[in-house]
């Protein structure tokens, strides 16, 4: 007897699983954030998204700058975005392909205080600060794509992740994940990732960068935001959209009600994506936290923080879509 044949109708898992969830729970949860963008919507502040909302086939109300999404339109859309997103690296060795269960890490970003190695202080971070952290982070293998882990708290505000993009791209062989202010900077980003590429064609083939955005709970698509996912969907490289909500200050006090907003939001930004240029790789994002109402801030280290993360990646497999969930 062939051993193999005893595994004939074995399901297996490849990668690492933590299920929060039955798949009535799922479903449930899908189901109320279609509700969620039907019959609530979005605020969404550019002009030129809220056009392409509507071309798609969305309800536009421009004087209240709400987009309300049929559900046809957000599981069509989800069915374009691939199930598999490649972030190429300077260095082909480096290569990840993310997607399905597969588990790889980045720096968590982007801090605004360093520990001073030689003096112990506590200050600002700067440019160097990002420059040196990114050159530990390339020789660690455990790290799958670079992200800036601090923030050049000395480089102007308008121009800073300009900088640090280009330190990325100097201090690292692996792939580059960076947000962007606006538009205008997204295309300087990408331009930056063009010269390294060696052309558009070449990036586009081999995406050494990707970007990624932030709506803001409850419910809203800045104008910066929409740029950012409408430039990038253009040129055709990897969009993540990733909401930072806040259970009891932004969301709903229940980690249920949170879920289904944070899950709105993101579906959101995936589906003005897809309008955008169907096929695009989109990465579905969760730093979503619970609220500490004494110190007025996201309690990170919560337990909350990582049963939420741990659900919303539950939510992204279901969508068989790419996620990126912080402190996983």
């Amino acid at each position: 007897m062939r051993y193999d044949e005893l595994l004939a109708g074995v399901s297996s898992m490849v990668g690492w699983k933590l299920s929060m969830f039955t798949e009535e729970d799922i479903r449930r949860i899908h189901e109320a954030s279609l509700y969620v963008l039907d019959k609530v919507g979005m605020e969404v502040y550019l002009e030129e998204a809220l056009n392409i909302y509507g071309e798609g086939g969305c309800r536009v109300d421009r004087s209240a700058q709400s987009v309300k999404i049929p559900p046809y339109i957000v599981e069509r859309c989800l069915q374009q975005a691939p199930s598999k997103v490649l972030y190429a690296a300077r260095n082909p060795k480096y290569d990840y392909l993310a997607g399905g269960r597969n588990v790889g890490f980045m720096p968590f970003g982007v801090g605004l205080k360093v520990e001073d190695l030689e003096t112990g202080e506590l200050r600002d971070s700067t440019l160097k600060d990002c420059a040196d952290i990114m050159k530990v982070c390339d020789a660690l293998d455990t790290v799958s794509v670079m992200l800036a882990p601090v923030m050049a708290t000395d480089k102007p505000d308008s121009h800073y992740e300009l900088y640090t993009a280009a330190e990325g791209f100097k201090n690292s062989s692996k792939h580059y994940g960076s947000d962007a202010e606006n538009g205008q900077v997204a295309e300087k980003m990408i331009e930056m990732g063009e010269i390294v590429a060696g052309g558009s064609k070449e990036l586009k083939e081999r995406p050494l960068m990707s970007l990624g955005v932030c709506p803001v709970s409850p419910l809203k698509l800045p104008r910066e935001a929409a740029e950012v996912i409408i430039v990038t969907a253009r040129y055709g490289l990897p969009i993540e959209v990733l909401s930072m909500a806040m259970a009891g200050a932004s969301t709903p006090m229940t980690l249920a009600g949170t879920l289904v907003v944070h899950n709105a939001e993101v579906l959101a930004g995936i589906v003005l994506a897809q309008l955008v240029n169907p096929g695009v790789p989109c990465i579905y994002g969760s730093s979503t936290s619970t609220f500490d109402m004494r110190c007025g801030t996201a309690t990170v280290g919560a337990p909350e923080f990582g049963m939420l993360n741990a659900a919303l990646t539950e939510m992204g497999h279901f969508y068989e879509v790419p996620v990126d969930a912080g402190g996983l």
